[in-house]
C-alpha cells in the first residue's frame, strides 16, 4: 500500500515537472517569435516615409505594432521568471536565468533601436517634405499634376475630416443625452423613493392619527360621565344638606315653642304650679282587677 501511494506521489510530482518544463519551452518559443517580428517592426520604422493612417507601413501602425511586440516580450519575460523557481533541477534553473539576464538585455536594446528608428523615421519625413515642396515649386507638367492630386487628396481629406468631425459631435451629443437620460432615471428613482417613504409615513401618521382620535372621544365620554356624576354628587350633597338644615331649623322651632310655652303657663298660674310642685310625685300604674292575684312565699 505504500508503495502504491510513493507510485502515485512520484507520477504526480514528475507530471507536474514536465507541465513546468513545457510552459518554459513555451514561452522561449513566443519569445523568440515576439522577438524577430517586433525586429522587423523596428526597421521598417527606420525606414518609413509617410505618416498616412491605413497605409502598411505608415509610421503609426508600425509603432503601434512595434508596441504590441514589446508589451508581448515583457508578458513572456514575466512568465519566465514566475516559472523559474518551479523548474525540476538547479541546472534547468541556472539556464533559465542566464536566459532572463539576456532576454532583460534584448529588450533593452530593442526599445533603443524603436527610438531610434523613430528619430530616422522623421528625418525620412522631414526629407520627404523638403523634396515635395521643391517639386511642387519647381516648373513642369509633373509639378502640375503633383498639385492636384494634392489638391485632390487635401480635398477628399478636408471632406473626411468633417465628417469625422461631424460623427464626432453626433457622438458627443449621443454620449450628452444618455448621460441626461441616466440623470433622470436616477432622479425619478430617487422621486420614486421619497414617494415610497412619504407613503409609508402618511400610513404611519394615519393610524396615529386614527388611536388620537379614538383616544380624544374616550376621553370626551369619560369627561361628559365625570360631569354628571359631579353634578348628581353636587345635588345629593346640596339636599342632604337642606334636609339637615331644615331638621335643625325645625327642631330649633319646636324647641322654642315648647320654652316659651312652658314660661307662659307658670307666670300664668304660679300657685298650682307650686301645688304641683309640692305634690309627691305617684308612678302611673295601672292595675288589672281580673288579674289573679298570686302569693308571693
Amino acid at each position: 500500500m505504500r508503495e502504491k501511494h510513493h507510485h502515485s506521489n512520484a507520477l504526480s510530482s514528475s507530471s507536474s515537472t514536465d507541465i513546468v518544463v513545457n510552459e518554459f519551452n513555451k514561452t522561449k518559443k513566443d519569445w523568440d517569435e515576439a522577438y524577430i517580428q517586433t525586429q522587423t517592426h523596428i526597421q521598417s520604422i527606420g525606414k518609413t516615409r509617410s505618416t498616412d493612417v491605413g497605409k502598411k507601413d505608415s509610421l503609426p501602425r508600425l509603432n503601434g505594432l512595434a508596441q504590441d511586440g514589446l508589451a508581448m516580450l515583457s508578458a513572456a519575460q514575466f512568465n519566465l521568471d514566475l516559472l523559474i523557481p518551479q523548474l525540476p533541477t538547479d541546472l534547468h534553473i541556472q539556464n533559465a536565468q542566464f536566459t532572463l539576464q539576456s532576454w532583460n538585455k534584448q529588450l533593452q536594446s530593442l526599445r533603443a533601436s524603436l527610438r531610434n528608428a523613430n528619430l530616422q523615421a522623421k528625418a525620412n519625413l522631414r526629407k520627404a517634405a523638403q523634396e515635395e515642396r521643391e517639386l511642387l515649386l519647381g516648373g513642369g507638367e509633373e509639378s502640375t499634376v503633383r498639385r492636384r492630386n494634392l489638391q485632390t487628396k487635401a480635398g477628399m481629406t478636408s471632406a473626411a475630416e468633417s465628417i469625422t468631425e461631424s460623427l464626432r459631435r453626433t457622438r458627443q451629443l449621443m454620449v450628452q443625452e444618455v448621460e441626461r437620460s441616466g440623470s433622470t432615471l436616477m432622479a425619478f428613482e430617487e422621486s420614486t423613493g421619497v414617494l415610497k417613504k412619504a407613503e409609508s409615513e402618511y400610513k404611519g401618521h394615519a393610524s396615529l392619527l386614527t388611536r388620537t382620535r379614538n383616544l380624544l372621544s374616550t376621553m370626551k365620554r369619560q369627561d361628559v360621565l365625570d360631569r354628571i356624576i359631579l353634578a348628581v354628587g353636587f345635588l345629593l350633597f346640596s339636599l342632604a344638606v337642606l334636609y339637615v338644615v331644615s331638621k335643625r331649623i325645625g327642631i330649633l322651632k319646636l324647641q322654642r315653642k315648647v320654652v316659651g310655652a312652658i314660661k307662659a303657663g307658670m307666670a300664668a298660674d304660679p300657685i298650682n304650679n307650686l301645688d304641683r310642685v309640692n305634690e309627691p310625685v305617684v308612678p302611673n300604674v295601672d292595675f288589672d282587677l281580673e288579674q289573679p292575684m298570686h302569693d308571693e312565699l
